[in-house]
């Protein structure tokens, strides 16, 4: 990231090609440009197991900051991993900067988002995403062991523990 401050700049909104943001950014800040790729981490099935990955807060998306005199804004759209400039009729959209420093000051020092997942509390409503049971909505009964919870299910009128993944259940 490039943090360039201008009273005549302003942060707009890039669209990039599939999984092509931090790519796009590279690019666009080859050519002198100040960008922004919000990251967050992640946790993904790969082969069965979960894995931690770190992507885009918002896929397709980044931030640049442009000067409405000074840039040239030609070569933006004809950057490698750069679909195009996120318009609005004929106008580039502009993004308030206090969405920008928001989250800029909520990057730990790698530059990733720092979001505090709220631990789930027995009695919590929950909905299963992900297996058999998916879309089935139960209350969360208690962590068995790092990876497993249980889940009380209403099948038939009566509840029914079910023990599962935890990466099988959000909040309801």
């Amino acid at each position: 990231m490039n943090k360039q401050t201008s009273d005549t700049s302003s942060w707009y909104l890039v669209y990039t090609k599939p999984r092509s943001e931090q790519f796009a950014q590279e690019n666009l800040q080859r050519q002198g440009f100040s960008t922004y790729l919000p990251l967050i981490r992640t946790s993904r099935r790969h082969q069965g197991k979960y894995v931690s990955k770190i992507e885009a807060m918002f896929p397709r998306y980044l931030f640049i900051q442009l000067n409405c005199t000074t840039d040239n804004w030609s070569s933006i759209r004809s950057t490698f991993g750069v679909s195009s400039i996120v318009r609005f009729g004929e106008f580039p959209l502009q993004v308030p900067i206090a969405l920008i420093d928001s989250l800029q000051t909520n990057d730990d020092d790698n530059g990733i988002q720092l979001v505090s997942d709220r631990e789930l509390q027995h009695g919590d409503s929950v909905c299963i995403i992900e297996g058999v049971l998916s879309g089935l909505e139960g209350i969360y009964e208690s962590r068995t062991s790092t990876d497993r919870v249980t889940v009380l299910l209403n099948i038939a009128g009566q509840y029914t523990r079910v023990s599962m993944t935890r990466h099988n259940i959000q909040y309801a």
